[in-house]
């Protein structure tokens, strides 16, 4: 685990709008480290893109790791909520709703050489540092558990293949779409996510059950 440096003694009120100046750091600091890492994340960088004082960010957090954290718990956990979880809470077709996330990722240069902002923190500090990992890892299982429970669901409304392992398939989506993440950030080439779209639609298609095949409800790759 990264030793935290000790909070420096600065002595400061809170700000007028205390949840405000939480949020725009936590913001700053989360775009901050998606373009940088952690590791590299400048916490001068990230005052100015708040527009606080370092006595403000030392306030509301100990020392980097404690903000570091908070980004991955609040903003990175909740960024993968709202784009892979809910959506499948309640589907009535979770092919659909899977195919519809991946048609809806950004293919913009320079989003696919970013990479994806959990897998990166990921790759940088699970072997470094217990909390980055607990944390990722955490992101990882609630998005895992709702595919997988999608996936379920599906099965007993014969929309998804009766024959298919709805965890292994859950992981695989998982690993599959990551792994196009690395190598469209590797290459710097949009087409390499795009080609990695189409292929997920195609599996994902060919996970259909029975009764999800009325003409008509297929979602063609774009």
């Amino acid at each position: 685990m990264l030793r935290a440096k000790p909070r420096p003694s600065y002595r400061t009120a809170p700000s007028r709008d205390p949840a405000g100046t939480r949020a725009r750091l936590l913001s700053a600091a989360f775009q901050e480290i998606h373009r940088s890492g952690f590791r590299s994340a400048d916490l001068d960088t990230i005052l100015a893109k708040a527009g606080v004082t370092k006595g403000a960010l030392y306030y509301h957090f100990d020392n980097k790791e404690a903000l570091g954290y908070a980004v991955a718990d609040e903003i990175i956990a909740s960024k993968v909520h709202q784009k892979w979880v809910q959506p499948l809470r309640n589907a009535k077709n979770p092919i659909d709703v899977l195919i519809r996330i991946f048609k809806a990722e950004s293919l913009k240069r320079e989003d696919v050489q970013r990479g994806c902002y959990l897998l990166n923190l990921s790759q940088e500090m699970s072997g470094l540092d217990e909390g980055f990992r607990r944390r990722t890892a955490s992101v990882y299982k609630d998005w895992h558990d709702a595919m997988a429970e999608a996936l379920r669901e599906g099965q007993k409304r014969r929309v998804v293949r009766s024959d298919i392992n709805a965890n292994e398939t859950a992981s695989f989506l998982i690993a599959a779409w990551e792994g196009y993440a690395v190598l469209g950030k590797n290459s710097q080439d949009p087409r390499m996510m795009k080609s990695g779209q189409r292929s997920l639609i195609r599996l994902l298609e060919s996970l259909r059950g029975k009764g999800g095949r009325t003409k008509g409800r297929r979602v063609k790759a774009s």
